[in-house]
């Protein structure tokens, strides 16, 4: 199977660091039914003591309201969204093609359950992102993953 991509909009907001702030930040989110997809939870640059909390629970305008009631605004920044199945090499090919393409990442996060693929990879602007869907789109579809960096 190939690797599905979709841009997808990430919500965030950013909590004190302390214990328990993770739970009570995603508590109305569980209480209004969210099923989130990605929950992704990091020091906040610059900001010391704080983390900045990510999620995406679809596109659907009751998923939007439940994340905005919760005290999520949506993220700027565009997001990609890869599942798929898994192969070895996979996220090096991906990394590799985006770096080859001259594409910058602010942020990719990857993992492997079974044998699903699934990762997050942010970037700096929306042209970024189609630009790397095009490469993703040409690595992804080879039946063996490239090792080198020779095109």
């Amino acid at each position: 199977m190939a690797v599905k991509i979709k841009r997808i909009g990430l919500w965030r907001t950013d909590v004190l660091r302390r214990p328990g702030a993770l739970a009570e930040t995603l508590e109305p989110l569980a209480q209004g039914n969210a099923d989130l997809k990605v929950v992704r939870v990091r020091a906040t640059p610059g900001r010391p003591g704080r983390n900045t909390i990510e999620i995406y629970g679809g596109e659907s305008r009751r998923s939007a309201m439940v994340a905005r009631a919760a005290g999520f605004s949506k993220s700027p920044a565009t997001t990609l969204l890869l599942q798929g199945d898994n192969r070895p090499g996979l996220a090096y090919a991906v990394a590799n093609a985006i770096a080859w393409a001259g594409i910058g990442v602010r942020d990719l996060e990857a993992e492997v359950v079974d044998a699903r693929y699934s990762a997050t990879i942010t970037f700096n602007s929306e042209d970024d992102a189609k630009k790397a869907v095009a490469v993703i789109r040409k690595v992804t579809r080879r039946g063996a993953v490239r090792t080198d960096r020779t095109r």
